[in-house]
């Protein structure tokens, strides 16, 4: 199974709740587990970005400014910011691009699903879900995308452009809700209006068996990405965010909880012969080693379902 990880995805941000170099601890956890190999992805362009985001916005992040437009997702602006998600939104890119001919692959990046057309949030920059998916149908290679998007938080930037995008398919299974850069843990606080193609399925929190109602959520709601027509290719967000110890949390979920969502998503997609492209997301447990073992979970089970992902064996 071919990973995408370039040490530049991250970028110098000094001290930060967003733990940026857990990408590259990720890539260490897996890179001696046998039946993967973990690559470099190439930057996208600027004519992949401009697909999705406006230009005045992809000139503030740029060159710094407007200084409220380049920090709108909640970063600090520097020189390398730029070219630091034209690499994180690569490796979704190379993984999307791979799982086209090798049913599977991941790239260890987020999908930055909080950033919307014109400005940033929730430290997402460029949505590189939505850059990977208009890329790939330039490329004539897809002509449908469906994104499952699994993090603690609302995907409302993915949700923001898939209402433009009617070949674009947007599910959101959260346990915090999110809006003008600002999440709500209390999932009745806020509600969205859903679009035919972006639904929305929020995670009261019980206390106890959140695993099972996640798992139950799952085989309620997953049937809908794929109407009226299975996707040329899915899009998987696997948060670490929803584990029990994140602060952001209110869930009860366990990291043996969230490798089973993932294994549910990666046997529907093995058994409905679509393509999937898993990207990590969320994450800011005190003790990063949590957030690494939910991330490096993903990728066993991505291994464990599909096994070889050329042969299917």
């Amino acid at each position: 199974m071919k990973l995408f990880y370039h040490p530049g995805f991250a970028a110098p941000l000094g001290e930060h709740i967003m733990p940026i170099r857990k990408f590259g601890l990720v890539a260490g956890a897996l890179d001696s587990v046998g039946g993967i190999q973990i690559l470099p992805p190439a930057p996208v362009t600027e004519a992949d970005i401009l697909r999705v985001h406006d230009p005045e916005y992809v000139r503030a992040i740029q060159t710094g400014h407007p200084k409220n437009l380049a920090e709108s997702q909640k970063f600090p602006w520097t020189p390398e910011l730029y070219p630091s998600v034209l690499l994180t939104n690569g490796g979704v890119l190379a993984a999307a691009r791979t799982a086209m001919t090798e049913k599977v692959s991941g790239a260890l990046a987020s999908g930055f699903h909080h950033a919307g057309p014109d400005r940033g949030e929730g430290f997402c920059t460029f949505n590189g879900l939505v850059v990977a998916a208009e890329a790939l149908r330039a490329e004539g290679t897809i002509q449908t995308v469906a994104v499952l998007d699994l993090d603690l938080h609302y995907g409302n930037g993915t949700a923001r452009l898939a209402a433009s995008r009617p070949w674009l398919r947007a599910l959101s299974i959260y346990g915090n809700d999110y809006w003008e850069n600002t999440p709500f843990r209390d999932v009745s606080v806020r509600h969205h209006r859903d679009g035919p193609n972006h639904f929305s399925v929020p995670i009261p929190p019980s206390g106890e068996n959140d695993g099972a109602h996640l798992l139950a959520l799952l085989d309620e709601h997953l049937p809908w990405i794929l109407e009226p027509n299975p996707p040329d290719l899915l899009l998987l967000q696997a948060g670490a965010d929803p584990l029990a110890k994140d602060p952001y949390s209110p869930l009860s979920l366990t990291a043996a909880d969230l490798r089973n969502r993932d294994e549910a998503v990666f046997r529907l997609a093995k058994v409905s012969g679509i393509p999937v492209a898993w990207v990590l997301a969320g994450g800011y447990s005190p003790e990063i080693s949590d957030i690494v073992e939910v991330h490096k979970n993903t990728a066993l089970a991505a291994l464990g379902t599909f096994g070889d992902p050329v042969s299917g064996g």
